[in-house]
């Protein structure tokens, strides 16, 4: 198992990044959670398999939501996300 952290930028917010992103999570086995920043970027956190993990990344990276994606940056986590499937947070 693997856990990753995301930071996208670009216009991401107000785009449907996060609800798009949680869809694009049912086709892959992954738990986690996607929220917006106060500072404009969405994060993402992830745990799954590498590959699983790889090609969600891939998946979020190739679909309509490439276009609002100006920079990722992407982390390793020591501790997986607490989340119960894949969800979206409003903190």
């Amino acid at each position: 198992m693997q856990s990753l952290q995301v930071f996208y930028s670009g216009h991401v917010q107000g785009v449907g990044f996060r609800y798009t992103v949680k869809q694009i999570a049912k086709g892959f086995d992954v738990t986690g959670w996607v929220r917006n920043l106060t500072d404009g970027r969405v994060e993402l956190q992830a745990s799954g398999e590498s590959g699983e993990l790889t090609a969600f990344l891939d998946a979020i990276a190739n679909s309509e939501l490439r276009a609002h994606i100006r920079e990722q940056n992407v982390t390793q986590l020591t501790q997986p996300p607490v989340a119960r499937g894949f969800e979206i947070r409003h903190e």
